[in-house]
This record gives C-alpha cells, structure tokens and sequence, in this order.
C-alpha cells in the first residue's frame, strides 16, 4: 500500500509529465516554421523585463528625470545590460533543467537555505506587490486630475478581482497573452516623451558622456534605479515560466531572442519616462521636495499638452496592472517550489491549493493596504523599491553558483564572459546597497 508520502510523489510525477505532454503538443505545429516557433516561444522574457517597470520603477524613473535630468540615463543602460545577462541566465536554467529558480535552490543547497531566500522573496514581494496597487491608484489620480478622487476606491478592488479571476480562472496561454497585451500600455511613454520636446543631443551626450556626481541623493537614486531595473521577483517569474511552459533545450535559442528583446524594449520605455521627466520638470537641481505622480503628469501636461500627461498616466496604469499579477504569482511559484506543492496556473484551485492560495491573499492585501485614505503614495512606491533591491546581491549569487553547476547544466554553463559581468553585477550591486544603508541606517554621508 502506497503511504501519503509516496502518494504526492506519484501525483507530482504525474503533474509534470502532463505539462511535458503539454508543452510537446503547443509546439509540434511549429516545428516546421522557425517564426512560428518563435511567436510560440515568445512571452516570458518580455512580460518579465516590462513587469521590472513597475509603479515603483516609473516612480523611480521620473524621479530620476526631475531630480537629474539626462544624466542618470547611463545608469540605466548599464542597469540594462546586467539585466538582461541575468535573465538569460535564469531562462537557460528553467529551459535545460525544467525547474524554477526556488526548487534548484532547494535540491542544491538544501530547506534551511531555501527557507532563508523564500522568507526574504516574501517580505520583499509583499511589500513590493503593494507598490503596485498603489500604482494603479495613483494612476487613477493622474487620469482623473484629481489626487482625492473617490474613484480609487472603485478601481483598485475592480483592478484586484480581475486580476484575480484571469489567473484563478485561465490557462497559461490565455494568461500570458493578456499580459503581453497589458505591455502594450508602456508605449504610451514613448509619444509622452517626444511630446515633452527634450533636447536629444543632451540626451545622447549625458547617455556616453556623463556628468558624475557624488552627493548622497545622486548615488542613492542610483541604487533605487538599479534596484528597480534588476527586481528578484523577474528572476524566479522568468525561470519558473520557461518551465511551466514547457519550453526546452531545442527552442532555447528563440527564448534567448524572447529575453534580450523583452529586456530592450524594457530598458527604452524606462529611458523615455526618464526623458519625458527630465523634459518636463528637471531645473537645473534636485528638487526640494519629492514629486508625485500627478507632479509628473501636470507638468507635461503644462509643457506639452493634456495628451502627454494622459499618456503618462495610461502608461502607470498598464505597469502597475501587470506587474500587480506578475509578483503575486513570481511569489507563489518560488515558494510552492521551495516546499514542493504543486504549482501552475493552468492548475485548479483544488489541485494547486497552496499556489492560489498564496496569489489571493497577496492580492487582496495589496488592495485593502492601497485604500488606506491619505498614504503617500509615490514616496512609499520609492522606499519599498529600495527594500526590493537589498535582498538582490544574496539572489544574484545563488543564481551564478547553480548556473555554474556542470552536473546541473552539463554544457550550457556561463562562459567567461558571463560569469565576469554576473560577478561584477554582484559585487557593483553590494557596493551600491552598502552605501545606501549606511547613509540610511548610521547617517553616514557618501
């Protein structure tokens, strides 16, 4: 007689071979077709790049445009560079070993480390999963032109029950399609900024030839930048989608298109919001006081007509709404992982219990802790960025350590190259968080 134990094994077993059987089935009308095979591929990379713009990123972002004008825009191309190294890296891993990023960690360094990275992929994923409820409401402010409108208190839950019934409710595929139509929204940057008239040889000049600073709030804004770009959550969300969606070592190559072309468009959307800011509010030196969302959007709408500040404010809107069910289901993928329960979001609530229960109450408490009446919604989408980014250097080595696992990933572990950028992402990160924290914690200036 099998005992219980034997039982979950069995289902487990079991549960992976119908995603296998799965994933064969979408891609065998593919096989004949390189692009189609590619359009089959297409999704994790993208929708995990365009969730690291979340509310708390394009807080960041036109921060640093009102703050510094042009000139951190070479933070974010390095930013970007990281990025999309350690996607790739994550994607390789999910497509060669079927695992998400939570489970390795598990198999290969044991529970008590695995506890340790799923009880700070909480803290940080809870905290960061309001953010983006809080982004949807400050984009209700901007679209309404009104930072006391009562239409928040409609919108929000509105935005959280949906979200909710399109993952509780859908398959992976229909999921993923209506994620990748939500990144359409960040579009809405790019004409936002054109409108805001900037001056592009700045723009090309601070982007190569920067003017450094060294005062506390330029280097500070530098790690919430970095922080933002490179969020923990896009890792384990990338990784556990390769693997969920069945993709393996045979279609890996147009995953890697999927990642590096997920990360540019990321990367550029948040180098116009940057531009857009900085066109719109940047006056010669930081500003006294931190700005808001509809700071940002009266002063393009000033500068360059209502249309900008609308676009502005469509674009907070698609972020916010995506990202809002990328970290709640990144956060349910890690630990349902961690701990062997059965995940997938192609699962019914009765088969994967503790992966939707996970998702819920995420939800629900990103939408109750948003209704709070008077929050400082563009400061706490800032400061919760930052708390996002200290747990990154710790991730980032896991990452670099199981992908340079030959037992784990035979042939495709990091060349050189990889391994010198992923080590120096690390070591530039800790650096960056060091600095913070002293000035934060001990008042140290920097």
């Amino acid at each position: 007689m099998d005992t219980s134990g034997q039982k979950a094994q069995k289902h487990k077993a079991a549960g992976r071979a119908d995603r296998k059987k799965q994933a064969r089935s979408r891609f065998r009308f593919s096989r004949s077709s390189p692009l189609l095979k590619l359009f089959t591929v297409l999704g994790p990379g993208l929708i995990a790049a365009n969730a690291g713009n979340d509310a708390g990123g394009i807080a960041t972002f036109a921060s640093a445009g009102a703050n510094y004008g042009y000139n951190l825009l070479w933070a974010l191309a390095i930013a970007g560079f990281c990025l999309a190294i350690v996607q790739e890296m994550c994607a390789r891993m999910g497509a060669i070993t079927g695992k998400g990023l939570a489970d390795l960690i598990r198999e290969q360094f044991g529970v008590r480390w695995a506890t340790l990275a799923m009880l700070a992929l909480l803290v940080a994923n809870t905290g960061v999963t309001v953010s983006e409820f809080l982004g949807i409401a400050a984009s209700v402010q901007v679209l309404a032109n009104d930072p006391n409108t009562p239409w928040v208190y409609v919108i929000v839950p509105i935005a959280g029950l949906a979200l909710w019934w399109l993952v509780i409710k859908g398959s992976y595929r229909r999921v993923e399609k209506i994620f990748l139509i939500m990144s359409l929204g960040f579009l809405a940057y790019i004409p936002a900024a054109f409108a805001a008239h900037p001056s592009w040889s700045s723009v090309g000049r601070e982007l190569i030839l920067p003017h450094l600073d060294t005062s506390s709030g330029y280097l500070l804004t530098v790690v919430a930048l970095v922080g933002t770009t490179i969020s923990p959550y896009m890792q384990f969300f990338v990784q556990s989608s390769v693997a969920d969606k069945g993709i393996h070592s045979g279609e890996y190559i147009y995953e890697q298109l999927d990642v590096y072309s997920g990360t540019i468009f990321a990367v550029i959307i948040a180098g116009f919001v940057i531009i857009a800011s900085a066109a719109a509010l940047y006056q010669g030196h930081p500003l006294p006081v931190p700005i808001t969302a509809l700071d940002a959007a009266q002063a393009l709408r000033s500068f360059a007509g209502q249309y900008a500040g609308l676009l502005f404010g469509i674009g907070l809107f698609g972020a916010s709404l995506l990202a809002a069910a990328v970290l709640p289901l990144s956060t349910s993928y890690g630990i349902c992982e961690a701990f062997g329960f059965e995940r997938g979001v192609s699962r019914s609530f009765k088969e994967a219990p503790v992966f939707q229960s996970i998702f819920t109450g995420l939800i629900i408490l990103g939408v109750l802790i948003t209704l709070i009446p008077g929050l400082p919604i563009f400061e706490v989408l800032v400061i919760l960025q930052d708390l996002n980014a200290a747990m990154l250097p710790i991730l980032l080595i896991f990452i670099i350590l199981l992908i340079n696992n030959r037992r784990l990933m035979g042939r495709h572990v990091n060349n050189l190259a990889f391994n010198v950028i992923s080590w120096g992402t690390v070591v530039l990160i800790t650096i960056l968080i060091i600095l913070f924290l002293l000035n934060q914690i001990f008042g140290i200036p920097l």
